[in-house]
């Protein structure tokens, strides 16, 4: 078993704009290893003037988390087929949408890697099994109940 870690650090510096529901949501992710990450609530789901735009919201951190941890496995499994990857970008998308049961939640994430080879490229069918592998050891896409697919 693991365990981690993280703080999320928020202030309040107008009690009369928090009654009101038009309080700041910039707030801030502390990890481990030092990194503070500024984060916020989506713009999209607060008032207007009260999000951090540049901060990472909790529905961009699901999809990336989701993403990076497919990555990692890949990268493992191919070097471990024997193939080089030179580099693998992801513009991962997630769609947030209302469920039958009227709770809103991020029900499908879609991973569309683009993976630039170094020296030979695997067939298709290695591709799709490397991203299979990846997707049933991935950690995080194993921990939540949203569709998860790959576009390659």
């Amino acid at each position: 078993m693991s365990t981690y870690t993280a703080t999320i650090r928020w202030s309040g510096d107008d009690p009369e704009a928090y009654r009101k529901g038009r309080y700041y949501r910039g707030h801030e992710w502390a990890f481990d290893g030092g990194t503070v990450v500024p984060a916020s609530a989506s713009p999209e789901n607060v008032p207007p003037g009260t999000a951090n735009e540049a901060g990472v919201d909790p529905e961009e951190a699901l999809i990336a988390a989701i993403s990076s941890c497919h990555m990692l496995f890949f990268l493992d499994y191919a070097r471990r087929a024997g193939f080089a990857i030179g580099s693998y970008i992801d513009e991962a998308m997630g769609v947030m949408e209302k469920r039958a049961d009227g709770k809103i939640a991020v029900t499908k994430v879609t991973l569309r890697p683009i993976i630039q080879w170094d020296g030979d490229e695997p067939t298709q069918e290695q591709i799709a099994d490397l991203h299979h592998r990846s997707h049933e050891d991935c950690f995080i896409a194993n921990s939540v109940t949203c569709e998860v697919t790959v576009e390659h």
